[in-house]
């Protein structure tokens, strides 16, 4: 054996750090959107969750798509983008139409004043990141945001 082959079993033979539930990322993830989820719920308005948010941010920013679309746009699967749309709908907040180019396919699309709606869902979303991100600096705030996109 050489050198570096003793240096790399005596990593690997060496005891593991102890396993400490409070440093672990699952759960520091689980607290800090438990945090975020009851922010959420006290500034949501038009009684949206956080899935229905989403997606009504996405089509006022990106305009009209089908559900598949919006679904890929938001990261969500098939069933979840179809309650999400499906709920949408009921609440007035979206239209669907025939596809004009694909009759299999529906479109989605705003309902109402979308600039209007926009703005407001846009300060939503505002006031719960600053709440949610409180706690941090700004330079803080910035390494969390940055290595968390890292991740996904």
């Amino acid at each position: 054996m050489t050198k570096a082959d003793d240096q790399v079993a005596a990593v690997d033979d060496a005891p593991a750090d102890p396993y400490v539930l409070d440093a672990q990322i699952g759960y520091l993830l689980r607290l800090a959107n438990q945090r975020h989820a009851l922010i959420f719920q006290e500034h949501a308005i038009l009684d949206l969750t956080p899935t229905q948010f989403s997606a009504m941010v996405r089509l006022l920013d990106e305009g009209e798509c089908s559900q598949n679309e919006l679904g890929r746009r938001t990261a969500m699967d098939v069933a979840t983008i179809k309650g999400v749309v499906d709920r949408l709908r009921a609440k007035g907040l979206v239209n669907l139409k025939p596809d004009p180019k694909d009759k299999r396919r529906t479109t989605i699309s705003p309902a109402g004043p979308e600039a209007e709606l926009r703005d407001r869902l846009h300060g939503m979303g505002r006031t719960i990141t600053e709440q949610t991100l409180a706690p941090l600096t700004r330079s803080e705030r910035a390494t969390l945001l940055r290595l968390l996109s890292r991740l996904t």
